[in-house]
């Protein structure tokens, strides 16, 4: 799998994800199903609705909070970890993530989502775990590009993630 072919496959259900209001974990299941994605892994949303996707090598995870949040991620590029468990140079891994980003970015600017991306300061949730990111908001819903590590011995990775606030 290719980064673009990753961000085309994210901005293709993005861009039907949007129109869902408000966007729940069956309505984003129902897109992932339509759209030709795989469920996998087992459900968070309690209700055994799948939460995991899969297609043509790029995952997707759908991810309700308790407080109604729920945020929609896919992972459009994955560095993982070597054989010890870790990387031996994580910062030059964290590097290369930080150039993945940056060329994610612009295709996400010229994708189909294009017109309605107004860029924002806005933090993301979770943005101390961020290596880097950049975010917009996408009609009243926050769209973040970020490459982020969520722990030392766990792949690094470049996702695009939907939040819908509670």
């Amino acid at each position: 799998m290719t980064v673009a072919h990753g961000v085309a496959a994210a901005t293709g259900v993005l861009e039907e994800l949007r129109g869902l209001l408000p966007l729940t974990v069956a309505g984003a299941a129902r897109c992932f199903a339509a759209n030709g994605w795989t469920p996998g892994g087992r459900s968070r949303s309690g209700d055994g609705v799948p939460t995991g996707w899969d297609k043509d090598g790029v995952r997707a995870w759908i991810l309700p909070f308790d407080d109604g949040a729920i945020e929609v991620s896919f992972a459009v590029w994955i560095r993982d970890v070597d054989a010890s468990g870790y990387f031996d140079d994580v910062d030059a891994v964290h590097e290369e993530s930080e150039r993945v980003l940056a060329a994610v970015v612009p295709l996400i600017e010229r994708s189909s989502l294009a017109g309605r991306l107004t860029p924002t300061g806005r933090k993301a949730t979770g943005e101390d775990e961020y290596i880097a990111l950049r975010g917009w908001n996408l009609e009243g819903r926050a769209l973040t590009a970020g490459a982020v590590q969520h722990d030392g011995d766990l792949p690094v990775m470049v996702v695009i993630t939907l939040e819908q606030p509670a």
